[in-house]
């Protein structure tokens, strides 16, 4: 590996950001993984996907669609961990902010990354034997339509998977939990449960739903991760964010917010 994506031995940066359930992340760069950051640690959230989308029994060089890849963390990951051939899409950071990133990790001629919107992804039909998106299916994919376009793009019996901030209890009514009123967004409307992704990617016919599970105990990786972040980013407005992203986690403990992993197989 480059030094970009090398964990640094006896680092207490590293033994803050080290999980056991993580092996394989376990490996990157800590100061690597805190600059790169866009929300929850993407590497701990794909590689609990990886096993329940089946990354290692792709062949080596099999096509993957990174969708919402940000940073292109996971897009690396991908290409470094699996042997994918990787598209890394995204619509806020750009393929001229992404490319040198790719480079410096080494996997440049294995990832590409693109300017995509999700609703409008210029990719032929059957182009990717796997789809992954992290962090950000949820906010485009709760739309019943669209599944049945995404999923085109995957070759028959191909299979997505994506990660979620999720609920563990769909909430009644309009209004969110009391403890939750200070941080609540218009945007977390858009988290639901393992049940409901279930539901909504059932009836959309165009996947066999293989997985739809809770992470147990991920509002703590979560939070773990706010607090790294709050005191080791280099940005205000990040420490600013995952501090109260903190707080909020800390209030809940669980009881309403964590993630939830889907995957389906094209039918």
């Amino acid at each position: 590996m480059s030094d970009i994506t090398s964990r640094t031995s006896n680092d207490p940066l590293s033994d803050r950001t080290g999980h056991p359930r993580y092996p394989r992340s376990n490996r990157y760069d800590a100061r690597w993984t805190i600059d790169n950051q866009m929300g929850p640690h993407a590497l701990w959230l794909l590689e609990w996907l990886a096993p329940a989308l089946g990354l290692d029994t792709l062949s080596p060089g099999s096509r993957v669609l990174d969708l919402g890849c940000g940073r292109a963390m996971t897009s690396i990951f991908l290409a470094r961990e699996y042997d994918a051939q990787v598209t890394a899409a995204d619509l806020w950071v750009k393929p001229a902010e992404n490319a040198p990133r790719i480079a410096e990790a080494g996997v440049a001629d294995r990832v590409l990354p693109v300017l995509a919107e999700a609703h409008d992804l210029p990719f032929g039909e059957g182009s990717f034997d796997a789809i992954v998106s992290v962090d950000a299916y949820q906010y485009f994919g709760t739309n019943d339509l669209y599944l049945p376009e995404l999923t085109r793009l995957l070759k028959p019996g191909g299979r997505i998977g994506v990660v979620v901030p999720a609920l563990r209890e769909e909430i009644d009514g309009v209004e969110p939990p009391e403890h939750l009123k200070p941080f609540w967004e218009p945007g977390f409307w858009c988290f639901h449960t393992a049940a409901w992704w279930r539901r909504h990617w059932t009836r959309s016919g165009a996947v066999e739903v293989e997985t739809a599970d809770w992470l147990e105990d991920g509002w703590r990786d979560w939070l773990r991760w706010c607090e790294v972040v709050a005191d080791e980013h280099t940005d205000e407005w990040h420490i600013r964010m995952a501090g109260q992203c903190a707080e909020m986690l800390r209030l809940d403990q669980g009881g309403t917010l964590g993630f939830v992993r889907v995957v389906g197989r094209r039918l």
